[in-house]
């Protein structure tokens, strides 16, 4: 079964000035765009988080759970959206990720609630396959809670690490701050 594919844009972009991340070009695509093509193959892709500036790219959004409650209130969103599917959140800003590096991400591990991999000891938690349905209950019951970090789901998720090599680490980097951009077309 196809998995549910959501790249998160619904973030205020704030370290970036206000710039939709997604929106910045690289090799001719704005970001998200470039994703959107490379996860194709795994399944349904839909924005997570309405904005606005991402309209006019004419792809399907999943509105936030709950407005203003961070990545986890998109989180919900996607995993409601993916029923009984592997639902694998993206960030929108991930320059170098490969289709290689998103089908191991598909496939490794099916069995796990949640794959995901570690940055200096944290998940990364959008580059990551969840159950939808075994996680849902308890992304729920945190949204709830009024949890904005996705980092304790994950621990009681029990997820699973997704072991990356060097040159992958590099390839899920996201542009977060202007330094960070290798070009800033958009």
């Amino acid at each position: 079964m196809k998995a549910a594919v959501g790249i998160f844009v619904g973030g205020h972009s704030r370290r970036m000035g206000g710039q939709p991340k997604g929106l910045l070009v690289q090799e001719g695509l704005p970001l998200v765009e470039r994703t959107a093509r490379l996860a194709a193959a795994l399944g349904d892709v839909v924005l997570v988080g309405r904005s606005e500036a991402y309209a006019h790219l004419g792809r399907p959004f999943v509105d936030d759970a709950r407005a203003e409650a961070g990545p986890l209130g998109g989180l919900v969103a996607l995993l409601a959206f993916a029923g009984q599917r592997s639902a694998i959140a993206l960030a929108c800003d991930l320059p170098r990720v490969s289709r290689g590096l998103l089908e191991r991400l598909a496939t490794e591990e099916p069995e796990a609630i949640a794959l995901a991999p570690r940055s200096r000891g944290f998940w990364e938690p959008l580059f990551a396959r969840y159950d939808a349905a075994r996680a849902l209950r308890l992304a729920r019951e945190a949204l709830d809670a009024g949890e904005r970090s996705m980092q304790p789901l994950l621990d009681r998720l029990g997820a699973r690490e997704l072991s990356l090599d060097l040159a992958e680490r590099e390839a899920i980097v996201d542009w977060d701050r202007p330094e960070d951009v290798d070009d800033l077309r958009v």
